[in-house]
């Protein structure tokens, strides 16, 4: 039988992620964006160039998924990719003039009210949220990207 605060912990995530979900939806309206495009955009516009892997890494994607949200900014004209010279097998992705343009202009990938009272913590409060946040990522993160229920850290 599931504890008391199981079940508090479960009612607040659930509303994360349904917060999380219409934010999402909000900006694919108005944008024409989902929630993990939004974030590459604007990884690449801090970072300036950076290799698809590492800007997996960055977001916390899949490369594979990053794979499929690179082909779709490409498709729209956002970003390019470019062979590197000195290394013909490593491309390198830049946001065009067009994507540093839209970066600029669409709102953080956090929901508005969220992304508000965030800004508004002093940077103590800031980075003990974050840190409660990274904690309940590990703690359910698989152990094993091949093995849900088991298997070492990779």
């Amino acid at each position: 039988m599931a504890s008391n605060v199981e079940d508090r912990v479960l009612r607040a995530l659930r509303r994360i992620t349904r917060a999380t979900d219409i934010h999402s939806r909000h900006l694919a309206q108005r944008h024409q964006l989902t929630g993990p495009q939004l974030v590459c955009l604007h990884q690449l516009r801090r970072d300036g160039e950076l290799t698809p892997s590492v800007l997996s890494r960055r977001v916390s994607l899949s490369q594979a998924t990053v794979t499929g949200i690179l082909d779709r900014l490409a498709a729209r004209g956002l970003l390019t990719r470019v062979r590197s010279e000195s290394d013909r097998r490593r491309v390198m992705l830049t946001l065009t003039a067009a994507g540093e343009a839209l970066a600029d202009r669409i709102p953080s990938a956090l929901q508005g009210r969220f992304a508000e009272r965030l800004a508004a913590l002093d940077a103590g409060g800031q980075a003990r949220i974050a840190e409660v946040l990274e904690q309940i990522v590990e703690m359910m993160e698989p152990v094993s990207a091949d093995a849900p229920g088991g298997g070492k850290r990779g």
